[in-house]
């Protein structure tokens, strides 16, 4: 495992992180599905120590993931491994009609912290980071306040931003003149890069940069079929149609080939894509088993002439034309 710089912090995290929306299972807000289906406990916390025993040090969850048990298995599991560097988000709370509210005031994001710190058992958040605030919640002051004195109080060590999907340039323009963010995770793969000027932007003002969604619900993968059949507790059973992931996959194929030649699968491609942005500190795919943990942990490759070309070139093709029909499934 390499490790990267992570912007102006101390840490050292590695290319490639641990995602863990995932291993919160099933989760809905109301009669909509906001997690990754049912999941095995026992399944996630092999998944997280085989992830750490191969190097992975970066984990990434929210209070959102599963209402808290995201947190809570990574607190079993690895809260005595003090390298490892755990990365928490705050902002989204569920009504009592199920309904999802955004809040960033400064007494829910303290009373959430606390509630993350019990369950992560820590004494001390590495990243807190504000879930998808937008511009005018930090216009407001409330949340910005509110992380600079849980870092006074100890609780935390450094925060950040998850960034929203759809033009994150507002958020991050504001942020970096308050000098105070640390990190800035947003969505970047092959399939949306608009981003990527962003994240050069961030690598010149050593901000610390997180990708996120690089294989983009699995069809970066290069398995997905068209015909393949989500639970309804899964998300993607009503973000993936079958046309859609007919129209990935057909226009994937070529590149994949391509990869192929390389000796590179689907997976390899998607990561090494975005490492490939010096910009970007670690990219967090989303990990549920063992296996997942083995296949991510290894997906990275030496770049070599080829391989520097094909990357190259997948800024050029036209698959960035999926970016406004993935960012309008949320």
């Amino acid at each position: 495992m390499n490790y990267r710089r992570f912007g102006h912090t101390e840490f050292e995290v590695s290319e490639v992180g641990f995602g863990a929306w995932g291993i919160g299972g099933a989760a809905m807000a109301g009669n909509i599905p906001i997690g990754w289906g049912a999941t095995d406990d026992t399944v996630s916390k092999a998944a997280i120590l085989k992830a750490y025993d191969l190097g992975i040090n970066f984990f990434d969850t929210a209070d959102f993931y599963g209402f808290g048990k995201s947190e809570a298995l990574i607190g079993e599991t690895i809260a005595n491994k003090k390298d490892a560097i755990i990365a928490t988000k705050v902002g989204h709370r569920l009504e009592a009609d199920g309904s999802i509210v955004l809040d960033y005031s400064k007494n829910y994001i303290m009373q959430a912290c606390e509630k993350s710190l019990k369950r992560l058992k820590r004494n001390e958040i590495d990243l807190y980071q504000l879930h998808s605030a937008k511009l005018v919640h930090l216009e407001q002051g409330e949340c910005i306040e509110a992380m600079e004195r849980l870092k006074e109080q100890g609780k935390i060590r450094y925060w950040g931003i998850s960034l929203n999907t759809f033009n994150p340039q507002p958020e991050y323009n504001f942020l970096k003149k308050t000098g105070l963010c640390s990190s800035y995770q947003l969505v970047f793969n092959i399939l949306n890069q608009r981003a990527l000027s962003l994240i050069q932007e961030a690598e010149n003002e050593n901000n610390a940069v997180i990708a996120r969604m690089v294989l983009q619900f699995g069809l970066l993968s290069g398995n997905m079929s068209h015909e393949r059949k989500f639970e309804e507790n899964d998300h993607r059973s009503f973000r993936l149609s079958p046309d859609f992931i007919k129209s990935v996959n057909t226009a994937m194929k070529r590149v994949w080939d391509s990869a192929k030649k390389k000796g590179m699968n689907p997976t390899e491609l998607a990561v090494s894509f975005c490492l490939w942005q010096r910009g970007i500190a670690t990219v967090i795919p989303g990990i549920k088993t063992p296996a997942q943990a083995q296949t991510n942990a290894s997906s990275v490759k030496e770049y070599d002439q080829y391989l520097d070309n094909l990357l190259k070139n997948l800024y050029d093709e036209e698959l960035h034309k999926f970016t406004e029909k993935m960012e309008k499934m949320g």
